[in-house]
């Protein structure tokens, strides 16, 4: 699991180069650094998986879905066979790119891709339709900009925590 990874400065410091540019080559890596290019694909080898998964980040926007829109979901007198149902659905339908259980007012947040409000309609309706049942409340907004994006921190991240385990 993730807590056999050593966060030293090193690592923190690879994570937050590849968070900056996924390509950037290990010889690169290496020199800025301070390691070896052996030395740093070992590290980058065990934390790919562990710590994070190599994945392209897509604009849904620059292919023509212009509307990119947070759904948040509350559900009520659902059996778990009708949960597992819904899931498999939204997790079926292309335009649904993200599907995360919460806790809180919400039991799901989605996102929900689309041409435009027309689109949207058509693909919103089809989910309440078919799940009207189990579906409570349903709230969604339009994503008009996004200014961080899970952009992890590493070292400060790794600093608080270490600062915490001392005052106690």
């Amino acid at each position: 699991m993730a807590n056999k990874i050593k966060f030293d400065e090193k690592n923190c410091k690879i994570l937050e180069l590849l968070q900056k540019d996924c390509r950037i080559s290990l010889t690169d890596i290496a020199k800025k650094i301070g390691l070896s290019v052996d030395s740093t694909k070992k590290r980058i080898d065990k934390l790919n998986g562990e710590i994070f998964f190599p994945k392209i980040q897509l604009r849904p926007r620059h292919f023509g879905y212009n509307n990119v829109i947070d759904v948040r979901i509350k559900l009520h007198n659902y059996t778990e066979k009708e949960l597992n149902e819904f899931i498999e659905y939204l997790k079926s339908n292309p335009y649904i790119v993200e599907i995360i259980s919460t806790a809180g007012q919400w039991n799901l947040s989605l996102v929900l891709i689309a041409k435009d409000a027309m689109d949207l309609g058509v693909k919103t309706d089809a989910i309440k339709k078919k799940f009207g049942r189990i579906i409570n409340e349903w709230s969604e907004s339009l994503t008009t900009a996004v200014y961080k994006f899970e952009n992890y921190e590493m070292d400060k991240l790794v600093r608080d925590e270490e600062k915490l385990k001392k005052r106690k």
